[in-house]
């Protein structure tokens, strides 16, 4: 990642442009450099970009769940003092954005979510017991996206490191058991900020049928299917996931 992390306090977030904010969540096992694609378009368009590194791993171990991070987000929304921010969230952080967004929805002017977690999570778990087996955490890498050949090197490198960091595994799990657990189907119907939700038909992490559901669920939402796409789309077609994004922002005067 180009783009230089700034250090303020406890946070560290990248920070791109000027205008109405677009605040960042990453995944559990995604990094700051997945939105490059929305940071290397977005500030041109009018738009302040902001990703905050969440403290996955940095957390005391009961405080490693999905409710923490959503308090940490509003922390950091307070201590940059934003206000109406648009949350972009993939997987884990379209999670945290959606609770965040049901505890404080006076800050949040709308919501993207892709590959979010919240109403269905496949199991993570099965497969960490192989830790030290290379070949299969790549594999499992690889299965995220519709195109294995997007899991680089780099990104199968780091999610081998992540498991055969014990502590790191523990605290994978807590937040995936947390996700699990804190399931948001009854709160949805009472949301009424506008969502923009966008997923790969293929993704095998949170399947096509989950985004349907949250379609359905949301009283104000917009549902955009990407073709030969997996669990991260914003990776995966960065062009095609900034147009859709463009022209709903657009359409709904934010």
């Amino acid at each position: 990642m180009e783009e230089k992390i700034i250090t303020e306090g406890k946070f560290k977030y990248i920070e791109i442009g000027e205008g109405t904010p677009i605040v960042i969540l990453h995944g559990l096992m995604g990094g700051l450099s997945n939105f490059h694609g929305v940071t290397d378009h977005f500030p041109k368009k009018g738009y302040k970009i902001l990703i905050p590194e969440l403290p996955i791993y940095d957390m005391p171990m009961l405080k490693t769940n999905v409710k923490q991070f959503a308090k940490y987000l509003e922390k950091f929304i307070e201590f940059k003092g934003l206000k109406d921010v648009i949350l972009l969230g993939n997987s884990l952080g379209g999670h945290i954005g959606l609770l965040h967004t049901k505890l404080y929805p006076e800050m949040v002017k709308a919501l993207v979510i892709t590959g979010s977690s919240g109403l269905y999570e496949s199991a993570m778990g099965d497969g960490y017991p192989r830790r030290g087996d290379y070949e299969f955490i790549k594999k499992k890498a690889q299965d995220v996206f519709y195109d294995p050949a997007v899991a680089t090197k780099e990104i199968v490198d780091e999610v081998f490191a992540t498991v055969n960091d014990r502590s790191k595994i523990v605290k994978t799990l807590a937040i995936a058991k947390s996700a699990i657990r804190h399931n948001m189907a009854e709160d949805l119907p009472k949301m009424t900020t506008p969502t923009c939700i966008i997923w790969g038909e293929d993704d095998g992490v949170t399947p096509p049928d989950v985004a349907d559901l949250f379609h359905e669920l949301l009283p104000d939402s917009d549902l955009f299917w990407m073709k030969k796409c997996g669990h991260a789309p914003m990776m995966e077609h960065p062009e095609e996931f900034n147009q859709i994004l463009d022209a709903w922002l657009e359409k709904r005067g934010f």
